[in-house]
């Protein structure tokens, strides 16, 4: 067995095992971004978001930018969803101002037997690099988390070929031919395995899933093309390393009514958006998993008083007792200030509710 290696704050991964904890832990979906100036100048240099990502130096850089300005429990690995898809072959590209697209979009069973799992060594290497820069530079201070994109997220963009708030063409593929959609699913599950267990052993201490286009369903299409192979992905995971559990985030936007099915995949913890109140998902999941949430994202525009109001309106709504991380219900858009990201931060240490 691995020698534990000492962390200074471990309020995270105290609360996602639902231990008392001193404070509230707090970290920010999309942390690391486009509303900090440092990272633009980073981003600037890179020449591009995807050689930013590839380039294990730059995305250590910018994954420690936030934790040189503000007091986070957390840091996460500066990366995207879409890179499996991307080491698949499929000509990614990121335009400014109309997110990733696809060259070649998988829309056939041809196309999906053509694709094969990506190497996390060789295809993938540079994440795991980059987090290995991470973790020496923390030194301990605060744990890692790495993620993924759950396969019926990454098969939406796969199959779309980009973006798409509505994405029509894999809900096509559901009903007209959900064999290809299966056979897609099967191979993003194995993809998503061996990514994340590739970064647990590279150092992150912490994963989460993002299932951000699980919501698109409904209740029957969850229970079929998503939540099975979640629970799959999470059966075979490592959740042992360097001698201590390695929690697992499972988050679907718009998915607050299917936290019960949630409760059967495995996970440790359930990110819940801001369209569901804490007080409902605390009582319907009994204390079997973390919560982590779920302030709305648009709050951070507000004024400074109306932040730390909001910030004490979700830690009232989940109450007393262990078992949250506090973080937005989605990803913090490019138009904050930093300065409001810092009173959130401070607001939620400060504003802890006995336990």
């Amino acid at each position: 067995m691995n020698r534990v290696s000492a962390l200074q704050n471990d309020r995270l991964l105290r609360a996602l095992a639902c231990q008392p904890v001193d404070v509230t832990p707090v970290w920010i979906m999309r942390q690391a971004g486009r509303y900090l100036p440092e990272y633009r100048a980073v981003r600037e240099k890179a020449g591009s978001f995807l050689q930013l990502c590839k380039t294990p130096e730059l995305a250590s850089e910018v994954t420690l930018q936030p934790l040189a300005r503000f007091d986070l429990d957390a840091a996460i690995i500066f990366s995207d969803i879409l890179t499996i898809p991307d080491a698949m072959g499929l000509g990614l590209g990121f335009t400014e101002g109309e997110g990733p697209a696809f060259e070649r979009p998988v829309r056939s069973m041809r196309d999906v037997k053509a694709l094969g799992v990506p190497d996390p060594e060789t295809d993938l290497r540079y994440v795991s690099d980059a987090i290995r820069l991470v973790r020496h530079e923390l030194g301990g201070k605060v744990p890692l988390i790495g993620f993924c994109g759950s396969p019926f997220t990454l098969a939406a963009y796969m199959i779309e070929g980009r973006a798409n708030k509505h994405f029509p063409h894999i809900q096509r593929m559901r009903g007209e031919a959900p064999d290809v959609l299966h056979a897609l699913l099967d191979i993003l599950t194995e993809s998503v395995i061996c990514h994340l267990n590739a970064q647990i052993q590279a150092g992150a201490q912490v994963v989460m899933i993002f299932d951000s286009w699980g919501g698109l369903l409904d209740t029957p299409g969850y229970e079929i093309f998503s939540l099975p192979y979640l629970s799959r992905i999470i059966q075979g995971l490592l959740r042992f390393h360097e001698g201590r559990a390695v929690p697992v985030i499972l988050f679907t936007l718009h998915g607050g009514q299917w936290l019960e099915q949630m409760l059967t995949t495995g996970c440790d913890a359930i990110g819940i958006d801001w369209t569901l109140s804490l007080i409902e998902a605390r009582l319907r999941v009994s204390g079997k998993v973390a919560l982590q949430g779920n302030l709305d994202p648009a709050i951070l525009k507000q004024d400074p008083d109306t932040i730390r109001r909001e910030v004490s309106k979700v830690l009232a709504e989940y109450g007393e007792g262990p078992g949250h991380v506090f973080n937005l219900g989605h990803g913090i858009t490019p138009d904050i200030p930093p300065e409001h990201v810092r009173v959130l931060v401070d607001a939620v240490h400060q504003g802890m509710i006995e336990q």
